[in-house]
């Protein structure tokens, strides 16, 4: 496995030098949304220390995401009127991760709905009016 690289698109949204929409943010983590959703509602939680992926994640980095991800899901929930959550998290290129840094995506689920395929922006001015219904239900 190979070391984190501080350069990765996650490192630079942690400092600020890339924008996101913010969802949620503690001491610990940062959910912000997908700029690219497959669903209505998509949106990562990642540690704010460095990270790869799930196999070099310490318990205390798994522990903050994944409080993180059953707060913000909830919120996706009821902000979203979704039946339902799927949550991913892909580790290596074998495991299809993109991006090395630890990152679970939350996508909100209704019955019936088929994920969108990936790889196509989403419209910003409608991934930032979800992110708003997200945050009123947190």
């Amino acid at each position: 496995m190979s070391a984190y690289d501080d350069q990765n698109i996650f490192a630079k949204i942690l400092r600020g030098e890339i924008p996101a929409t913010k969802v949620f943010e503690d001491d610990e983590t940062l959910c912000f949304m997908d700029i690219m959703p497959r669903a209505d509602g998509h949106c990562l939680v990642i540690p704010k220390t460095p990270c790869r992926n799930l196999l070099d994640a310490s318990p205390a980095q798994l522990a903050a995401c994944m409080a993180t991800a059953n707060r913000v899901a909830k919120a996706a929930m009821t902000g979203l009127s979704a039946e339902g959550i799927t949550l991913q998290q892909f580790s290596e290129d074998a495991g299809g991760q993109e991006v090395y840094h630890l990152h679970f995506h939350i996508l909100p689920r209704h019955a019936g709905v088929a994920l969108r395929p990936p790889g196509k922006m989403g419209d910003m001015d409608e991934i930032k009016a979800i992110a708003e219904r997200i945050r009123g239900a947190l």
